[in-house]
């Protein structure tokens, strides 16, 4: 199983579009999709799901689109508080929350006081995020620390960065997900996802439910990761490693 699964979630407007309705609707359903993804991560005991919400380049989307959108997340944390608090889920935002509402962010700090106590399963919403942003922002405070003499150029390395980036403290992406037919990453979590796996499939956000949500974890136990290096039992053998175990006794 992966540690830390993440998702573009990518389609609803089309998904919407394609059945001769407004793309608020896609969204609409798409909110769904997350609370269904959400509880199976929860029930399979993933360490963190990260969902891509809005991202920064998302405030280019027409104004009524972009407040319909912020609408849909306060209304979500204040709908999914019961099945967070249930389903014992962590939660942690990452991104840029000071360009955000005062209303949707009265509504964070409610949903995050529910789930503070919990243990489980780590949700991580990425609104108003960009990895390039991201790591900008961590180059900016350690450039502060250097230059107040409490870090030395010659001790940044890659755990440095790590522990200034939004995500800290999590384990990394095994795998990314994403719906809705693109191949491409789209300036999410760039550090991150560095060895990561990445799965993409037709399905736009609306339409991903279980059956895909498994299949993605199947063919990430199936994959060799070999982070640079060898198998070593197959380069002693001459002929391919074995493929991953079934990942059907982890995913019930």
């Amino acid at each position: 199983m992966p540690r830390h699964v993440a998702i573009i979630m990518d389609g609803n407007g089309r998904w919407a579009q394609n059945r001769g309705q407004p793309r608020i609707e896609g969204h609409r359903r798409g909110a769904s999709s997350v609370r269904r993804i959400t509880e199976l991560a929860a029930q399979w005991k993933l360490q963190a799901l990260t969902l891509y919400c809005l991202s920064s380049e998302n405030w280019k989307r027409p104004a009524a689109e972009l407040e319909f959108l912020m609408q849909l997340l306060r209304q979500y944390l204040i709908d999914e508080r019961p099945t967070l608090r249930d389903q014992n889920l962590q939660l942690r935002f990452i991104g840029r929350l000071d360009r955000l509402g005062d209303d949707v962010l009265a509504e964070i700090e409610k949903t995050k006081a529910v789930c503070r106590n919990n243990t489980g399963t780590e949700l991580v919403l990425a609104v108003d995020y960009g990895g390039r942003d991201e790591i900008t922002r961590a180059t900016r405070e350690i450039a502060q620390q250097v230059a107040a003499g409490e870090l030395a150029i010659d001790d940044i390395d890659e755990d440095t960065i790590s522990k200034q980036l939004d995500t800290k403290g999590l384990a990394e992406v095994d795998l990314m997900i994403r719906t809705g037919g693109d191949i491409r990453i789209s300036n999410y979590l760039l550090w991150q996802i560095s060895y990561a796996e990445l799965w993409f499939t037709e399905k736009c956000w609306p339409e991903f439910g279980e059956v895909e949500f498994r299949e993605a974890i199947e063919g990430f136990a199936s994959r060799q990761r070999r982070f640079g290096g060898l198998d070593e039992a197959a380069d002693e053998a001459g002929e391919p490693a074995e493929k991953g175990a079934d990942p059907a006794a982890k995913v019930h």
